[in-house]
C-alpha cells in the first residue's frame, strides 16, 4: 500500500466530503493541539447496563500497522467477537508503524464511511486526536486498544495490562536472568511510542530500587518495530557496549529481531534477553536456550475486549465514565480512572509452560 501524504489526504477530503469535516482532519494535530486533552471523553448520557446489546454495527480495527503478526491476532480476536455478536468487522492500516498520517488518514476515511465503531492502537498520542474526536462528534464510538490516545480523544481503552505491573516485570525478569549485576539496555520500536515510554518509564523507577543497585541501563535504542532495523540495532548495542550482561525489548517485533541475532552470534545464553513476545515467534529461541523466559497477554483477547467495548458503548451498556462495568465473554470489567479497561495481568512464558500456548 503507498504511503499517502497528509496534503494528497487533506485535498481529497475536502474534494469529497464535508467542509467541516476537511477542515478539521487537516487544521493541524500537534502536541500543543492536544494539550487540554487529558480528560476521558465519555459519553453523554447515562449508562444502562441492562440495555440490549446492538447488533448490525459495523467496526473498523485500525492497528498500528497491518500485517504485524501481533495484530494481526489482536485483530482476529476482534473480528471474531464481532461475528459472534452479530456486527460486522474491518480492517484498515499503514503498511509501516511509523506512518502517523497515514493513520491520520484511515480515521478520516472510516468517519466518511460512517462506521459505528472505531479500535485504534495510536502510533502517537496527540497526532490522531484532532481526527478522532471528528469521529466522535460524528457518533462513532473510539476506543483505543494496545496503545493510547490522550484520554480526551477517544471513548475508552483496553490495556494489554497494567503499564506498571509490564514495566516492573520485565525488569524483575531480567535482573533474575543476570543475576542482578552488569549492564542492561532497552530495544524499544518508536520514540514516540505512548504504551512503550510509559512501561519504559516504570522499568527506570523499578530500577532505582536498591535491589538493582548493581545493574546499569546503558542505552535505550529504537527499531521502529522494523525486523531489519531491530537486528541491526541489536548488534549495534553489543558492538557499542561489549560488557552488555542484557536486552529488555517491550516489542514483539523488537525482541523476535534480538533473539535472531542472539541465537546466531557469539552472545547466544551469555547476553540474556527478555521482554514482551508471542510464543510462536520465541518458542524455538526457548528451546534453544536463547531466551529464558519473556512475558506477554494473549493479544487475541485483548482484540476481543476492544470490540465488545465498542460494541458496549454503541449500545448504551456504557459511557466510558470511571466505575462503570460491563460484561464481556463472562467476565465482568471494571472502567477505571481516565476510561482505562485492563486486560489483567501479564503471563510468563518460558520452557515449561510455552508449549501450552499457539498463538
Amino acid at each position: 500500500m503507498p504511503k499517502p501524504s497528509l496534503r494528497r489526504t487533506c485535498a481529497a477530503l475536502a474534494a469529497g466530503t464535508s467542509l467541516a469535516l476537511a477542515l478539521t482532519a487537516c487544521s493541524g494535530t500537534t502536541k500543543n493541539d492536544v494539550k487540554n486533552d487529558n480528560n476521558a471523553a465519555a459519553t453523554a448520557g447515562k449508562a444502562d447496563p441492562h440495555a440490549v446489546t446492538k447488533k448490525g454495527l459495523t467496526v473498523g480495527f485500525l492497528p498500528k500497522q497491518v500485517n504485524n503478526p501481533y495484530f494481526t491476532v489482536a485483530d482476529r480476536g476482534g473480528e471474531k467477537a464481532l461475528t459472534g455478536l452479530g456486527s460486522t468487522y474491518k480492517e484498515v492500516g499503514p503498511s509501516s508503524a511509523t506512518d502517523t498520517a497515514g493513520q491520520v488518514s484511515y480515521v478520516n476515511t472510516l468517519t466518511q464511511q460512517q462506521v459505528n465503531g472505531i479500535a485504534v492502537s495510536a502510533q502517537d498520542p496527540g497526532a490522531l486526536c484532532t481526527a478522532l474526536k471528528q469521529a466522535m462528534k460524528n457518533g462513532i464510538k473510539v476506543v483505543t486498544y494496545d496503545s493510547d490516545t490522550s484520554p480526551g480523544c477517544r471513548n475508552a481503552f483496553v490495556s494489554q495490562a497494567s503499564a506498571e505491573d509490564l514495566g516492573r516485570t520485565e525488569v524483575r525478569l531480567l535482573a533474575q536472568q543476570i543475576g542482578y549485576r552488569g549492564e542492561i539496555a532497552i530495544l524499544s520500536a518508536a520514540q514516540t511510542a505512548t504504551n512503550q515510554n510509559t512501561w519504559i518509564g516504570y522499568m527506570k523507577d523499578e530500577l532505582k530500587d536498591p535491589t538493582y543497585r548493581n545493574v546499569r541501563l546503558v542505552k535505550i535504542a529504537y527499531g521502529n518495530d522494523d525486523a531489519q532495523q531491530s537486528f541491526q540495532q541489536t548488534q549495534g548495542l553489543l558492538q557499542e557496549h561489549p560488557d552488555l550482561k542484557g536486552i529488555i525489548s517491550p516489542t514483539t517485533v523488537g525482541i523476535k529481531a534480538a533473539a535472531q541475532y542472539l541465537s546466531g552470534s557469539k552472545y547466544r545464553g551469555k547476553v540474556r534477553l527478555t521482554g514482551l513476545g508471542t510464543p510462536d515467534d520465541l518458542r524455538k529461541y526457548v528451546k534453544n536456550g536463547t531466551v529464558d523466559a519473556f512475558e506477554l497477554w494473549d493479544p487475541a483477547r485483548l482484540g476481543d475486549l476492544a470490540a465488545r467495548t465498542v460494541v458496549a458503548l454503541a449500545s448504551g451498556q456504557i459511557t466510558g465514565r470511571a466505575g462503570e462495568t460491563f460484561q464481556a465473554d463472562g467476565t465482568t470489567y471494571t472502567i477505571g480512572k481516565d476510561g482505562v479497561i485492563n486486560l489483567g495481568k501479564p503471563t510468563v512464558f518460558d520452557a515449561k509452560n510455552i508449549d501450552q500456548f499457539n498463538f
